[in-house]
């Protein structure tokens, strides 16, 4: 009777030495290495520090103007998952609510085209490799056109028409 608890004993130092012999590289590893070498902040994704914006480069500044480029094409990535966030909040409310998803889901539905009214005037006609100086030049010939003929949509205001005799 006095050899069951003594065998045990050995049994739990035998299995706690495994034990420690398996674990103790992997804590020295996790306490050593990984987490002095951890970032600080807590975010799940990586956070770019902003850059300037292709109105602020030079124009004899390719290195400049090729960080707006990547911040530009970040910027339509996040914008993308926004738009495809709204679309699928939209699109899971007409599913829960139906059949009555026209009137409780409605201001999803505006918002999502609202929001992708914004994306297609930021990206839209640019293509897949639209570059941030074609979007620069868009956004200034929209702004003229505005301060010309009142927001796009609206017509064109008088005496910026055809001219008489041009019929």
């Amino acid at each position: 009777m006095g050899d069951a608890p003594r065998g045990r004993n050995a049994l739990n130092r035998f299995f706690d030495s495994l034990s420690n012999a398996v674990e103790s590289p992997i804590i020295w590893f996790r306490e050593k290495i990984v987490v002095p070498n951890q970032k600080d902040y807590a975010w799940y994704h990586q956070r770019f520090r902003r850059v300037p914006t292709i109105d602020e480069c030079y124009t004899d500044d390719p290195v400049c103007q090729h960080e707006a480029h990547l911040q530009f094409k970040r910027d339509k990535l996040v914008e993308n998952e926004i738009l495809s966030i709204l679309r699928r909040r939209f699109e899971d409310c007409v599913l829960y609510e139906a059949p009555d998803h026209k009137v409780k889901c409605q201001a999803l539905w505006d918002q999502y085209n609202e929001g992708a009214e914004n994306w297609f005037t930021k990206y839209g006609d640019l293509g897949a490799y639209g570059r941030v100086q074609d979007a620069y030049m868009k956004q200034k010939h929209r702004m003229i056109w505005e301060r010309r003929h009142g927001p796009v949509g609206t017509g064109m205001k008088e005496g910026f028409g055809v001219a008489e005799g041009d019929h």
